[in-house]
């Protein structure tokens, strides 16, 4: 398994690119996506394609989306797996991914995401769930800690509910800074993120999910009664069966929906 040297591209900040190279960690990536011949595979910022090489090894067609204007016109030259990729030179933030979308067969999406755009990026995935079979992304290790976290945890936030109503999340590889180059601050890991098939009467709207979200993991050392104040009375919290008394990291997902539900219920009615 060869992975390029870094030294052939610099590193663009701005980008914010770390250029995997520890075969040990390629290996163990690639083990956990485990890509098949005749599936649906994309990359996202393919870079200098440590991960994309033996992926492409193991299959017949990958879809790469990289923003870097060079780095997708050296992949367009590469000697052994050119003839295998669709190269998207784009912005992975502003793309619509259900463009790739292809009939009977849903994606599986990988890659080493910018750190400095991770969550928002997650984000925009999140709205193609249905189109999804699973998504494996190396991220910051407290990123991957924040979307796994359960609840009671310290690390039980916005991130935990919102990854956790779209997808199962699990961490599978943990990364230490010197697998790159340049060398991050930060440690990373591998995210494996499995969209949820959800029943119709478990859906809200994002919007009213994320509302309430960030309305009780804003003061996270206030209780319900007061980080919920502008949502709903105590009286009314009661009413959902919820404590007004506890603090927003004990409530588990499904308390999370039933307060979006039940606010989405209350504009209905005042509409």
């Amino acid at each position: 398994m060869k992975a390029h040297s870094p030294a052939e591209h610099k590193a663009r900040k701005r980008f914010g690119q770390n250029f995997l190279h520890d075969p040990v960690v390629i290996g163990r990536i690639v083990k956990a996506i485990r890509p098949q011949p005749g599936e649906n595979l994309i990359e996202i910022g393919p870079g200098l394609g440590a991960i994309t090489e033996p992926v492409a090894e193991l299959t017949d067609h990958l879809t790469v989306i990289e923003l870097d204007r060079d780095l997708a016109a050296r992949l367009q030259q590469h000697p052994t797996m050119a003839n295998k990729l669709t190269i998207i030179q784009t912005d992975a933030m502003k793309y619509d991914f259900g463009q790739l979308v292809k009939p009977g067969q849903k994606l599986k999406l990988f890659g080493n995401l910018p750190y400095n755009i991770s969550t928002p990026l997650l984000f925009h995935l999140f709205r193609y769930c249905a189109h999804i079979e699973n998504m494996h992304f190396m991220l910051q290790k407290e990123v991957v800690q924040r979307m796994t976290a359960g609840p009671g945890s310290k690390t039980f936030g916005r991130l935990s509910v919102m990854t956790q109503y779209y997808c199962d999340a699990m961490p599978v590889v943990e990364v230490g800074p010197g697998a790159f180059k340049p060398a991050p601050k930060v440690d990373s890991a591998v995210v494996r993120l499995i969209p949820k098939q959800r029943p119709e009467h478990e859906v809200v709207p994002v919007h009213l999910l994320n509302h309430v979200c960030l309305e009780a993991f804003n003061q996270r050392r206030k209780t319900l009664r007061n980080c919920l104040a502008n949502i709903a009375t105590a009286e009314q919290l009661l009413a959902l069966q919820l404590d007004p008394g506890q603090r927003a990291e004990q409530l588990s997902v499904t308390d999370f929906i039933r307060i979006a539900q039940w606010l989405k219920t209350q504009q209905d009615q005042n509409s």
